[in-house]
């Protein structure tokens, strides 16, 4: 590794993913991977520990994800630069990254150049956001059609998304470092801000929100 190397943390929960962009990275001279994690709670402490120029950060992946990996980080180090890979392409999930300190968001389907331009961006400390995403954030904001997962805060959207996926209040209090007690409070809140009665209606509406996969 030589000195101006730009230091990369590669976080994603597919080994085959990470694989293809190490190597996509490190084929030039420019990056070198300090280190790869494959879940939320990996990458804090690897961040911690290696202190990367950037991260590439997949968002959906189990336990605190990626939204709660970039708020942990973000609040031991205000100045991180963090590009958030996709393949989620809707505005809740962009709009939601970027609320948590993400720098950056490009889809996993882009080409290649593009994305080495972006985390080359991001490194820099430069904002770097897909074109098509960007477009759509902002047609959502013009014409005020919010997604209706919007209303809830950051905790409150990590906690729909692992009630989606099924957790249990008590699996959740542990992933997230809550009590059972809190969990249920925001269990409670979740059901009267989105008008959900059930875990089947919660379900949908993440799946209709683009949350979860049907």
């Amino acid at each position: 590794m030589s000195l101006n190397q730009i230091k990369v943390l590669l976080v994603d929960d597919h080994a085959l993913v990470r694989a293809g962009f190490k190597r996509l990275l490190e084929d030039g001279d420019k990056f070198t991977v300090v280190a790869e994690a494959d879940s939320g709670e990996q990458a804090v402490q690897d961040y911690n520990k290696f202190q990367p120029d950037v991260v590439v950060m997949d968002i959906s992946m189990p336990g605190i994800g990626g939204i709660g990996a970039i708020e942990r980080i973000i609040a031991r180090d205000p100045d991180a630069r963090i590009l958030v890979l996709s393949v989620h392409e809707d505005g809740v999930f962009t709009t939601r990254a970027l609320q948590a300190g993400a720098k950056g968001f490009i889809p996993k389907r882009s080409a290649p150049e593009e994305m080495i331009k972006a985390v080359e961006q991001v490194s820099q400390g430069k904002m770097s956001i897909d074109p098509a995403i960007a477009q759509q954030i902002a047609m959502q904001k013009l014409t005020g059609s919010d997604n209706v997962i919007d209303v809830l805060s950051q905790r409150e959207f990590e906690v729909f998304r692992l009630l989606a996926e099924g957790k249990t209040v008590n699996e959740i209090a542990e992933i997230l470092s809550l009590s059972p007690k809190t969990v249920g409070t925001h269990h409670t809140n979740i059901k009267q801000k989105l008008d959900v009665s059930n875990s089947a209606e919660l379900a949908r509406l993440a799946i209709r929100s683009g949350i979860l996969d049907a």
